[in-house]
């Protein structure tokens, strides 16, 4: 009982992990997804910081944004549907390995604020995401390792489904917002928020201290000024920065500042204070800004002289060249403004894009790739729906997205409910009708194979299969009988024995094919002899020979490459069973030796549980601990491949089974018969466990 209350407890640790880690990745993804460019923008920040900007080409930056948005959100929805386990679980572990010491490392020395895992959506302080990421580490953790108890929602054959539509979804979603607008915008310049009130403190609040500094030059000298030095105006700006001098209350907008591009004078409460429409050409870097759609930009900017409008052009760039250099390709006659490039970035994620105001509550925003035109344009704006703030609503876009991806998913469990699962279904009932009818509760062989270890000279070897095949003849079997012989009694067994009632098997073979490797015997050896069967893994095998996991991996592949049948054998000592370690002993063999099989070859193995504590001592495991044991393994099987393969994998009980508890052994549903040591030597006796079945 205690085994299964730990087995249950690892089982709900280990999906709340799996569950908190999905939604984790999901998020994450999908609020970089939305907002391609802002990923991109805190990348650079990183490289900045790092000194590591000039390594990568322009482009690196965007098109990593892209793929970890990607990677994020494909690994959340695989841990959520419980789909290609290990690949999920291994990226996870992947990206904290590398993100935790990675936030450490921010939270210690602060090159960058925040590190923008969760966007603008969630902004956290460094210590905040290093700690979040220990958590997040302990959990996944806990799912790599746990891997094989993470509930599967979808079946193996739809879940290429899932994966492939998960990764089309986000890709496109990502690649939309990047040619628009993000669908969400999680800045303080959405649409709907008033920029003036943005920039309001309430009364009491003790305001933020900063300290600004302007670069100014004149006569090709540049020198720093504050406000307190501020020069005459035969200065030329150049740039300026902002310091944080004392933290206070921080306005959610504090760093909107329009400077005249030409005359140097501030004009930001003119424009706020301006009750009219005012258009912002935002281009944080106008020497990067796409050209491709200036004409329509110069007629939104005719519109607007034509009607009284206001137009500005707000860029960071503050060379005269940069700035001449547009007029010149574009014939722009609209002012220019000069602005902070992180606020232009935060106004908009296009570079031009389009911002419309009135009375300083922002009204709509449009990408390069989507400016209003002349046929849009017809009216004064007044008349216009394109003059109203566009309706946007967070949570019909959240919804509109979740049903654009949930909607074909829930197709697909449905899918897979009805259709695979049904056939599914349809296919084991057809299986059970051809079974023997005596056998009607099992889709999967009743075998009792016999292990002659080293006993028997040649001649009495001959002699006991001739005894056993005897004692067989006319006999109404319900199991396969296998004998597994030392190797100099294969050749002269196999043909004796007939095949319809005894098959016959080597108790070993060797990891490799061929070669100058004195003593052994090659899978090709033993079946050149007939033999169909190999016993592999056996107790005495690791404990007297040394076999290892990855031994042991090598001689299965061999076997199966040959068209024998590995009889592999797995189990725990005592010292094992008393600290009830035994299920991750098992579970350790497995994986280790043939967890890495397909499914299709590891349908033709068959297990053989044998707890080594109980061979040749005289103990043997109760039926009850004989059902538990076979029943977990049983259970990984299902994890690692599926119901289907698991209820047809024969396991063997291998422990002192004796004519006398073979009946009770074999009734459990999970327990397919035996491999015999000691009893196999002796007709009578092995005949009595093989009639086990026939009771």
């Amino acid at each position: 009982m205690r085994n299964k209350e730990v087995h249950i407890a690892i089982n709900v640790w280990v999906n709340l992990c799996r569950f908190l880690l999905a939604g984790l990745f999901i998020f994450s993804g999908f609020v970089k997804a939305v907002d391609p460019l802002g990923t991109h923008y805190k990348i650079q920040d990183y490289l900045t910081a790092f000194g590591m900007d000039g390594l990568f080409p322009s482009y690196a930056p965007l098109l990593f944004s892209i793929v970890l948005s990607a990677l994020e959100f494909s690994i959340g929805v695989l841990l959520f549907f419980g789909v290609r386990k290990k690949t999920s679980t291994t990226l996870s572990l992947l990206l904290m390995i590398v993100m935790t010491p990675l936030t450490l490392y921010l939270a210690l020395k602060n090159p960058v604020s925040d590190c923008g895992c969760f966007g603008d959506a969630w902004v956290l302080t460094n210590w905040q995401t290093f700690w979040k990421n220990v958590v997040l580490l302990i959990a996944v953790i806990s799912v790599f390792v746990g891997k094989r108890h993470i509930i599967r929602f979808v079946s193996a054959k739809t879940e290429w489904l899932v994966s492939l539509y998960t990764i089309f979804f986000v890709l496109f979603l990502s690649l939309y917002c990047l040619n628009r607008l993000p669908v969400l915008d999680f800045r303080p310049y959405r649409i709907g928020e008033n920029i003036a009130e943005g920039m309001t403190i309430p009364e009491g609040a003790k305001p933020s201290v900063f300290e600004n500094t302007f670069i100014l030059e004149k006569n090709g000298v540049r020198k720093e000024f504050t406000l307190d030095n501020y020069p005459d105006s035969t200065w030329k700006f150049i740039d300026s920065h902002s310091v944080l001098k004392e933290k206070g209350y921080e306005p959610a907008i504090h760093d909107f500042s329009m400077m005249d591009r030409d005359t140097g004078e501030d004009i930001t409460d003119q424009v706020l204070t301006n009750k009219g429409y005012t258009f912002f050409l935002v281009a944080h870097r106008i020497e990067e800004a796409d050209d491709s759609n200036i004409d329509l930009i110069n007629e939104i900017y005719d519109y607007c002289v034509e009607h009284g409008y206001g137009f500005y052009c707000l860029t960071s760039s503050s060379e005269d060249s940069e700035i001449d250099q547009w007029r010149d390709k574009t014939g722009a006659e609209y002012p220019f403004c000069l602005m902070d490039d992180i606020t232009l970035k935060t106004m908009i994620r296009s570079n031009p894009g389009l911002m419309l105001i009135k009375n300083a509550t922002i009204l709509n925003k449009w990408s390069d790739n989507d400016l209003p035109d002349e046929y849009e344009l017809t009216d004064k704006l007044e008349n216009l729906e394109l003059g109203k703030q566009k309706v946007k609503s967070d949570v019909y876009t959240i919804e509109q997205v979740i049903l654009w991806f949930v909607l074909p998913l829930l197709f697909v469990l449905g899918l897979d409910i009805l259709v695979v699962k049904r056939n599914e279904r349809k296919r084991k009932n057809k299986d059970q009708k051809l079974i023997n009818p005596l056998i009607k509760t099992k889709m999967r062989k009743n075998i009792v194979a016999g292990n002659w270890k080293m006993n028997k000279t040649l001649q009495e070897g001959i002699t006991l299969a001739k005894d056993l095949n005897e004692a067989l003849a006319g006999e109404k079997q319900n199991c396969d009988v296998v004998i597994c012989t030392p190797f100099i009694h294969l050749a002269s067994v196999t043909p004796l024995v007939d095949a319809a009632k005894i098959g016959v098997g080597a108790e070993n073979c060797a990891d490799k094919e061929s070669g100058a490797y004195t003593g052994e015997v090659s899978a090709s050896m033993v079946a050149s002899t007939g033999a169909k069967y190999v016993i592999l893994g056996h107790s005495e095998r690791r404990a007297y020979y040394g076999e290892t996991a990855a031994t042991l991996k090598e001689k299965v592949k061999l076997v199966l490459a040959n068209g024998l049948t590995p009889i592999f054998c797995i189990g725990e000592v005592l010292e094992e069973r008393e600290a009830n370690k035994q299920n991750e002993i098992v579970y350790s063999q497995l994986a280790g030796s043939l967890y890495d099989l397909s499914a299709e070859d590891f349908a033709k193995i068959v297990l053989a549980y044998e707890p080594v504590w109980a061979i040749g001592t005289g103990k043997t495991a109760s039926a009850a601990q004989a059902q538990e044991i076979h029943a977990y393994i049983r259970s990984t099987i299902v994890d690692k491949y599926g119901k289907e393969i698991a209820d047809n994998i024969s396991i063997l009980y291998g422990g002192s089974c004796k004519a006398s508890n073979a009946k009770e052994l074999f009734a459990n549903p999970d327990v397919d018969g035996g491999l015999i040591g000691g009893a196999a030597l002796n007709v009578a006796d092995f005949k009595g466990i093989i009639d086990a079945f026939n009771a």
